[in-house]
């Protein structure tokens, strides 16, 4: 597949997401803030172990901008030593439970790949769930069918060989876009997997094309922050990498992104604000 690379304007379709029957348009490009309920998560200032400190997390994150709250029970860093879904679960519904009652206007993003997990959150109120595992348990896709819930599909792929690695994340997606039809799931963001099954320069590569993702015609969402593409790249360490991190939302903005998933929300958030400066005049 043949693709060209032009950064334009033209690539920031009109989208929006329908959360349970709430409309939220994503003409201003929004911010999706990390509450990480776990005791692992790389970068240590976004763990929330207590639900005392995700209610304080998600204070912040809300007061400083963020429009979604991302909340996570089960690391998914490389490497990161599994939970049982039992345990994720006992992690995460108390969390989520005083977060709707605390925070009833507050968009919930569940990110998981376990149907038992969202199955568990779903009386609660889930707004969007998160799925890193590319729709691999297709249980949690039967669930969310049809209830207006909009799903994150991320590109992840076990050990790929890559021909032309855009072309073949392309073809990833509208591969997954046929299962995911099956299942009636109308709201789709993508995600296109920066740190999972691509080495430091292919994370670059995919940087370098986002407009070429635009011919899908859907949202998407950027998940870079304070990643090893910045910190290994810059040769700092994770809470060292938040410039790194703010200077590729500039770059993901400039390229069509509509939702930046961060840790820092404050920072994430002015660079929205000047973007959308500069597209005004």
């Amino acid at each position: 597949m043949n693709f060209s690379v032009v950064q334009d304007s033209t690539f920031h379709h009109k989208f929006s997401l329908n959360c349970r029957g709430k409309i939220i348009p994503l003409s201003t490009p929004l911010v999706m803030g990390i509450i990480n309920c776990t005791p692992d998560s790389f970068h240590s200032d976004s763990r929330a172990q207590t639900t005392d400190a995700a209610l304080a997390m998600a204070e912040r994150h809300l007061a400083e901008g963020a429009t979604i709250l991302d909340i996570g029970a089960c690391s998914t860093r490389p490497g990161a030593p599994t939970i049982s879904v039992n345990e994720e679960i006992a992690r995460i519904v108390p969390v989520i439970k005083a977060l709707r009652q605390n925070f009833p206007n507050a968009l919930l993003s569940i990110d998981t790949s376990q149907s038992e997990v969202v199955d568990a959150l779903l009386p609660f109120g889930v707004d969007i769930v998160n799925d890193v595992s590319a729709a691999a348990d297709e249980k949690l896709l039967a669930l969310i069918s049809g209830q207006n819930i909009p799903y994150v599909l991320m590109h992840n792929q076990d050990q790929p060989n890559y021909n032309n690695i855009n072309a073949d994340i392309y073809q990833f997606f509208l591969h997954k876009m046929d299962v995911l039809k099956k299942y009636d799931i109308k709201d789709v963001v993508i995600d296109l997997g920066f740190g999972f099954a691509k080495d430091l320069a292919q994370n670059y590569q995919v940087l370098s094309a986002l407009p070429f993702y635009s011919n899908l015609h859907l949202p998407l969402l950027i998940g870079v922050s304070r990643k090893s593409m910045v910190y290994k790249l810059l040769d700092v360490s994770p809470a060292e990498a938040l410039n790194g991190s703010t200077a590729i939302h500039a770059m993901a903005l400039l390229q069509g992104a509509n939702i930046l998933r961060v840790h820092d929300v404050k920072e994430a958030k002015q660079v929205v604000d000047i973007f959308m400066q500069s597209k005004a005049l």
